[in-house]
């Protein structure tokens, strides 16, 4: 253990906060002047600040506006695609692609397909594209959990450019997860203007993607608990107001504008028998399976995509043409793969289609959304995901009424279900999808079969990936958030911000055969110090020479990761 010089007093850091001999506990920086004699604009500044009381309520409100209208932007903007694309709105789409002429279906997409190859080799050059596809929801949650809640307005309005386009072509993809990424970046840039601390652009986040979410399906409470369960993970006290508010500012601006009708409209009134809930069982685990082949595509099936694409030396930004072929073949099959698919999914809750349609539908509209999404055109899965839940759902209700007749609520009622469980189990957010059922259909049994059969799919999923889709998602890129903030702390927090700078020590007294870097992880710091049996090493930079420039002591990284912790559980319950 090295020494002080002479009489230095040395200061002892934790996580980021030092204490001085003598000195209060203080931030590293500079103690936070809080006077008893400052004004009450100063006072109102920092309230809006730190996020506290009503001033993080009237951000919420502020949120849910801007967020609630881009949202509905980018739903106009979709439509007003459509229409040049194919003549008619999302509401009709299935219907009228069927009688277009086939070289119109067919070349349409890859139309669609070749603006994209020019929108991602363009912003590829200029840096407003992540990774050569467009950002969505697992970024969303990565700006959450590692990144203060902020995310590049460049990127994000870029990212909603692209999924216009390709949902307004013809990609089989869904409009919620780019309005929950869209909702989330405008959010984070009303925390940067006024400075917010990391906490309050945490939950204007969630605001943004509540409103998103309430303002694309016109159901604000399934908004509020999507962004509670899936974007900010827990219902902190704090939180509860903005998002809830701001969920209902979005519902209120698309009713506004766009009337009161629903997402889907479902004017069936079920009667339920008590076998009915028993088969939402059985029904859940159908929803498991189609939810484990949906997400092991959208997760394996992109890379399988760029593995052929580097093979052939293709690059990447050119994928979305051949992608937009294939969606157009495909649609030369079945026209209702085409879009977000809204007008097929109310038609498999009406109870339109035979059972050797439904089969069909479920295969052409898996393949399609997996074309979309694996050569790189922009969209989420929330859609999808619905999609083949009802469909899933309406075939399971016509063999139920094959084998017990009028003894079971029919195929609509299951279409419901399977909607809500197969939806649930791929994002993971069992409650949401319950509620967002429960909004669209009024119907306390359908809600309560739901449940049954989302928590059963859900547990099957995840249980099978290790995992919701968003959490998988973000692992690759380094981050495991489904294992809790006891895991995350130790990616995230990095030895430089708990390590005692060097100018407290002399570098000749510092043992360095083990050393650290001043990036690595504070989980693999503890690791070297457990692996080593250390009490301390020191801390080098990554320039070309490397030098010595701390040192971190194993009571330090303990007291770092423990105070992280406290901070993490006092946001998660106040």
């Amino acid at each position: 253990m090295p020494k002080p010089r002479g009489n230095q007093r040395v200061p002892y850091f934790a996580g980021g906060v030092r204490l001085d001999a003598g000195s209060r506990l203080a931030p590293i920086g500079g103690v936070n002047d809080s006077g008893a004699n400052r004004g009450l604009i100063s006072k109102l500044a920092t309230a809006f600040r730190d996020g506290r009381g009503g001033a993080l309520w009237v951000m919420g409100v502020l949120v849910g506006l801007i967020a609630g209208y881009a949202t509905l932007g980018l739903r106009l903007t979709i439509s007003a695609i459509e229409v040049l694309a194919f003549g008619v709105t999302e509401e009709s789409l299935a219907s009228a692609a069927a009688d277009l002429p086939d070289g119109r279906l067919l070349l349409t997409p890859v139309v669609a397909g070749c603006i994209i190859a020019a929108l991602l080799w363009l912003g590829g050059r200029a840096g407003w594209v992540n990774n050569g596809r467009a950002s969505g929801v697992p970024d969303v949650l990565e700006a959450r959990a590692v990144k203060n809640g902020r995310i590049e307005l460049k990127t994000g309005l870029y990212s909603a450019l692209l999924a216009a386009i390709s949902l307004g072509g013809g990609g089989s993809a869904g409009r919620e997860g780019p309005a929950v990424h869209l909702g989330g970046t405008l959010a984070s840039q009303v925390s940067r203007l006024i400075g917010l601390s990391p906490r309050g652009s945490r939950i204007l986040l969630a605001c943004g993607a509540a409103a998103a979410v309430s303002a694309s399906f016109n159901a604000p409470v399934a908004g509020a608990l999507f962004a509670f369960e899936v974007v900010l993970g827990h219902y902190g006290l704090r939180s509860i107001a903005p998002v809830a508010v701001s969920s209902v500012i979005g519902a209120l601006i698309v009713r506004f504008h766009l009337g009161d009708d629903a997402a889907f409209a479902i004017t069936q009134a079920y009667q339920s028998h008590l076998f009915d809930y028993p088969a939402a069982a059985m029904l859940g685990i159908a929803a498991a399976g189609m939810a484990i082949l949906f997400d092991r595509g959208v997760l394996h099936g992109g890379g399988w995509i760029d593995g052929v694409a580097e093979r052939l030396r293709l690059p990447l930004w050119l994928l979305p043409i051949p992608g937009g072929l294939m969606i157009g073949c495909l649609a030369l099959i079945a026209p209702e793969i085409l879009g977000v698919g809204y007008e097929a999914t109310s038609n498999a809750l009406s109870g339109e289609y035979m059972f050797n349609e439904l089969i069909v539908l479920i295969a052409l509209k898996t393949l399609a959304t997996f074309v979309t999404i694996g050569f790189r055109f922009a969209g989420g899965v929330f859609s999808p995901s619905i999609y083949l839940g009802a469909m899933l759902g309406a075939a399971f209700g016509l063999i139920m009424v094959q084998l017990f007749g009028d003894q079971t609520a029919g195929a609509g009622f299951f279409a419901v279900v399977g909607m809500g469980a197969v939806s649930g189990a791929v994002l993971g957010a069992p409650l949401s999808t319950t509620l967002i059922v429960f909004e669209l259909t009024s119907s306390y049994e359908a809600a309560v079969a739901v449940l049954v059969a989302v928590s059963l799919a859900t547990v099957l999923t995840q249980s099978a990936l290790g995992g919701s889709l968003f959490h998988k998602q973000v692992m690759r890129r380094g981050y495991d958030i489904s294992g809790g903030a006891s895991r995350l702390v130790l990616q995230m927090v990095r030895v430089r911000q708990c390590m005692m700078p060097l100018d407290h020590w002399g570098e000749a007294e510092i043992d360095s055969g083990v050393c650290l870097y001043e990036d690595d992880t504070l989980g693999r710091a503890m690791g070297v110090f457990d692996a080593e049996q250390l009490e301390g090493a020191a801390v080098r930079s990554r320039s070309a020479d490397q030098p010595i420039i701390g040192w971190l002591t194993k009571a330090d990284a303990q007291a770092a990761y423990a105070k992280s912790l406290a901070e993490i559980s006092e946001e998660e319950h106040r």
